[in-house]
């Protein structure tokens, strides 16, 4: 697809975008997810549970479907809506042989610096996605992942927990 045709497609898709998507300030404390606070040490399970009710929301809200970059961009603005701090386009370096290589790949968001998100919008994931995120968890040296498919009909069914030496304790009945 030429860049123009994409930008052009983004654009339609953002201006239809419900702007509850998009608010400008932080939601009332009556209702509403919580603004966590920014200087807070959050674990990575913790976390986790954020980016899944985000995940729930954003897909709830948008539907399967869309774009991959659409349900990114959004959800990235929901995570900092929430307080946390996102990254996107990520480059996962490549070492080998001594040689540190920058064209390997790019982990769709990593939250907090501790937790990679790769997002699809296929209608089934493979047993190569996850694997994927598990490579990027070890290049990067991080122990939290998750898979996260806006195709499927039910986000519940789209997303997939991927651990690379992360203790399970204390998850308080999520896995």
């Amino acid at each position: 697809m030429p860049p123009s045709l994409a930008k052009i497609l983004l654009h339609t898709v953002f201006s239809r975008l419900p702007q509850s998507l998009f608010p400008t300030a932080p939601p009332p404390s009556s209702g509403g997810a919580p603004c966590l606070k920014q200087d807070a040490k959050m674990t990575e399970n913790e976390i986790g549970k954020v980016v899944v009710d985000a995940a729930l929301k954003v897909h709830r809200e948008l539907g399967p479907g869309l774009l991959e970059t659409v349900y990114e961009v959004v959800l990235a603005r929901e995570l900092e809506r929430r307080g946390l701090r996102v990254e996107r386009q990520v480059p996962v370096p490549i070492v080998y042989a001594g040689l540190r290589f920058e064209e390997g790949f790019r982990a769709d968001m990593i939250v907090e610096g501790k937790v990679i998100l790769e997002l699809k919008s296929v209608e089934q994931i493979g047993k190569v996605h996850a694997k994927q995120v598990f490579t990027y968890l070890k290049l990067k040296g991080l122990k939290l992942g998750y898979l996260l498919n806006f195709g499927a009909n039910l986000m519940k069914a789209g997303i997939e927990r991927v651990v690379c030496g992360l203790s399970e304790e204390n998850l308080g009945g999520f896995a």
